[in-house]
């Protein structure tokens, strides 16, 4: 990446247009405003924060992980949109960074990005072309995208045709019921073999999704996640041995945050110093306390598990009955797609304290409130919030402060992540 226009944020003016800078901050750059020593009281709620703790460890973590396993890892950017976070998660040994539709690519090209593997079909005329452009410009920019059926392979061929520079895909494997993909190997062969007869593309890998297949840890599911893989490896055999990957590196790539233990498990031993086995897990770094913090691999293991780095803070501002609280956070704040907020701990009167929200729970939520039930809180009073599947979180704050620590009775403000959705 460009470390220069990744640095230059730190210049950005603070106003208005970032509902977490408070409005002492307007007018200063990031740089100038974290000089000033902020802590959590210096900034208002509803409020979302990431834990510079929890985020050193999970980065360290899986980078030990993957080194250990012997596989590489394209996280996913789209998680965070966060350039600043991208940088720290090459600088600790990624080896791209993955991606989801075009919009997204051209952040990532803003900032510098060369290695990028895009995780969807590209069919996008003007993008395509931009694209191939930009292949054409920079001979350091590594890219690929995915493809699934001959149809796709017509229109990125046609859209490409006269472009300067020639594009790679990957063939996605899916499954029945499940997400993209080509349903069956037949199928997933034949668009690789029109894949090699385009002079356009470039085939460069197999790739696929084992997080459409289950959503749980149970044995059904992980058996049918085991399936799936085992399928995607036989595809990369086929296409091995039929001699139609076409570039120096192929990559066989899988692996969300949630089966990235299987992944490894049924793929590694396929890597080759041509074929390099690549998890595209995500949600790793913020993790959360919810969805991943209960099938996370290293949740099911012995293993030193991820820490969430992800925090909601909402005001009490209404008990309009007894047991009932209402925050002054709701969807337009907080994520809620699988699960809400969990009332974690109380911060009032210059203590902490979560004992008062040990039977307590979020019941519902509307656009701008929480209705939070028997907690022992009082108006005025700020509660800590646990938050569930950190790809819903980031894309509602474009300015996330990093708090040196969420467990600390006054928490200082390390560090300001612009997001770019």
């Amino acid at each position: 990446m460009d470390r220069a226009k990744v640095a230059a944020l730190a210049e950005e003016r603070l106003d208005w247009r970032f509902k977490a800078a408070p409005a002492a901050a307007w007018g200063r750059s990031t740089a100038e405003y974290l000089a000033g020593g902020p802590t959590l009281d210096d900034l208002g709620t509803p409020l979302v924060t990431l834990d510079a703790g929890a985020l050193e460890h999970n980065l360290a973590t899986m980078a030990a992980w993957c080194a250990e396993a012997g596989v590489g890892l394209a996280p996913h950017g789209k998680t965070t949109m966060a350039p600043a976070l991208w940088l720290r998660q090459l600088d600790a040994g990624a080896v791209a960074i993955t991606l989801a539709n075009l919009p997204q690519l051209h952040v990532a090209r803003a900032f510098g990005l060369r290695r990028i593997h895009l995780a969807n079909t590209l069919l996008d005329p003007a993008g395509l072309r931009w694209l191939s452009a930009e292949l054409a410009a920079d001979p350091e920019l590594r890219f690929a995208s995915w493809v699934d059926s001959v149809r796709s392979v017509e229109l990125m061929a046609e859209a490409l045709r006269g472009a300067p520079a020639p594009v790679a895909v990957c063939v996605e494997l899916g499954a029945p019921g499940a997400r993209t993909g080509c349903r069956t190997l037949a199928e997933a062969e034949a668009v690789a073999r029109a894949v090699h007869a385009a002079p356009e593309l470039r085939l460069a890998g197999v790739s696929g999704y084992e997080g459409a297949i289950a959503h749980d840890a149970t044995p059904d599911s992980l058996a049918a996640v085991g399936r799936y893989l085992d399928q995607l490896a036989e595809l990369h055999q086929l296409l091995l041995e039929a001699d139609l990957f076409e570039t120096a590196e192929v990559w066989l790539t899988a692996g969300g945050s949630a089966y990235f233990d299987a992944v490894t498990e049924r793929l590694a031993p396929l890597g080759t110093d041509r074929t390099k086995v690549v998890l595209r897990s995500g949600a790793y770094l913020a993790h959360d306390d919810g969805f991943y913090r209960s099938i996370s691999p290293l949740a099911r293991t012995t293993a030193v598990p991820f820490r969430s780095a992800l925090h909601g803070w909402a005001r009490v501002v209404s008990q309009p009955e007894p047991g009932l609280a209402l925050l002054d956070g709701g969807k337009r704040d907080f994520n809620f797609d699988l699960g809400y907020p969990e009332p974690q701990l109380v911060r009032g009167g210059g203590q902490l304290d979560a004992g008062k929200l040990q039977h307590s729970r979020v019941a519902a939520m509307n656009d701008q409130h929480a209705f939070l039930r028997e907690a022992e809180v009082a108006v005025g009073d700020v509660v800590r919030l646990g938050l569930s599947h950190p790809c819903t979180a980031f894309d509602r704050w474009t300015l996330l402060p990093v708090l040196d620590s969420a467990d600390a009775e006054l928490p200082r403000v390390v560090d300001l992540v612009r997001t770019f959705f």
